[in-house]
């Protein structure tokens, strides 16, 4: 039987404008408009409510963790904010020490703002901060400045937010070693409990791959980025943080909650424009669009809360076991390989394995079906190379199932 979905993200897809790296599904509001101002926020917060209150309640015990994205969520009004939460609450009970976390940008938000979300129920932040130099902001088309970074956090203390995240990004236009260095050293400075640290792809669509082409100047070469994974990792385990995923630090007790439903393929919850739910071994994905995702909730009203589409095979599942587990710096059991992979699947997924084993980016436990008691990849340089390392378990895989 399907595991109970304990966790529900909602995707909030306002901005203030698109930075020039983003590809997600959102809704540019401008510069001066927030939930406060704009009908159209008010209208996708009654949206996604009905969203909610048409799916099925598939859950046992009550919501563990919610998880607020985007977008730029922290454009809501409180009330708005208040409203969803009251929603989910009353269809899925929400546990009363629930890790209940929000993405938020500087800038978008003052202390009155926060002060509300924190009475709404809000115990985790997530700071959009990417950089703290301001050309570099300025040259990915990010609102913010670094001055709008030192503010935010100061009302995070004050208000002494009891778990708050900063987000990096590594590889930007004119980016170095050297400022790289810097700017972890002023993020770690500002103490908080959780970082997370993010290459920049360049997505097709965006204005970045219209501007540039991947590890060309003036973006870092893939050596230079690199250098920069190998220097986060680096720095920020000496100053105390665990390195527990492939992006992502914590002091002692600060892992995110939420996001390890996803590492480890738990089933979740998924509401509002371009989100993913797995329920019931079923991933489905909301459209991208506002028009096309409000029809897609009235089509989803008038089937009485149901999807129509089949469980993810097996193998499927295996695979994506794969791609999401072997982030973790705790890897995969044996015993969850053994109950996705087929044994005669095995001999040939350790036959790939093994040059990377030898170059000691994975440690398999145990050679042998039987014995075989974890995966893992090694830090840093498996994690480094973690993409090589999925694409040769997917092509043995896959080959296998011919």
């Amino acid at each position: 039987m399907p595991a109970s979905p304990i966790a529900a993200y909602v995707h909030i897809p306002f901005c203030r404008r698109r930075c020039f790296y983003c590809d997600f599904p959102i809704s540019v509001l401008g510069n001066r408009r927030r939930g406060e101002t704009s009908g159209s926020v008010e209208s996708y917060v009654a949206l996604v409510c009905e969203e909610i209150r048409a799916t099925p309640k598939l859950n046992e015990r009550p919501l563990q963790t919610v998880f607020f994205g985007g977008g730029t969520p922290s454009l809501l009004a409180v009330p708005q904010l208040e409203t969803i939460l009251t929603q989910l609450d009353r269809r899925f009970g929400l546990a009363p020490a629930a890790e209940i976390s929000m993405e938020m940008d500087p800038g978008t938000f003052d202390l009155e703002h926060l002060e509300g979300y924190l009475a709404t129920g809000i115990n985790r932040i997530s700071l959009g901060v990417q950089a703290f130099d301001d050309a570099i902001l300025e040259s990915c088309g990010r609102y913010h400045r670094a001055a709008d970074v030192y503010r935010s956090v100061d009302w995070l203390h004050r208000v002494e937010m009891p778990n708050w995240s900063l987000d990096l990004i590594s590889g930007l236009p004119h980016q170095t070693a050297i400022g790289w260095e810097t700017g972890l050293a002023k993020a770690a400075a500002l103490g908080p409990h959780h970082l997370s640290i993010y290459d920049l792809a360049v997505e097709p669509q965006t204005v970045f791959a219209k501007r540039y082409q991947p590890g060309g100047a003036p973006l870092p070469t893939d050596e230079q980025t690199a250098t920069m994974y190998r220097l986060a990792q680096a720095f920020l385990t000496a100053q105390g943080y665990d390195h527990y995923e492939v992006s992502n630090y914590a002091q002692p007790g600060h892992q995110c909650q939420h996001n390890l439903t996803y590492w480890r393929n738990q089933p979740y919850y998924g509401f509002g424009l371009g989100a993913t739910s797995y329920t019931q071994y079923q991933r489905v994905s909301r459209p991208r669009t506002l028009a096309t995702y409000r029809d897609w909730v009235q089509a989803f009203q008038a089937a009485a809360g149901t999807h129509g589409d089949l469980p993810t095979p097996p193998l499927e599942q295996l695979l994506d076991r794969l791609m999401v587990g072997l982030r973790l710096r705790e890897g995969i059991g044996g015993d969850e390989v053994r109950s996705l992979c087929p044994a005669s699947h095995w001999p040939r997924l350790y036959k790939a394995l093994q040059p990377h084993i030898e170059n000691r980016l994975i440690v398999i436990e145990g050679q042998t079906w039987d014995t075989l008691c974890q995966l893992r990849l090694t830090d840093p340089e498996g994690f480094l190379f973690s993409n090589v390392v999925l694409a040769d378990c997917f092509r043995a895989i896959e080959d296998q199932d011919e």
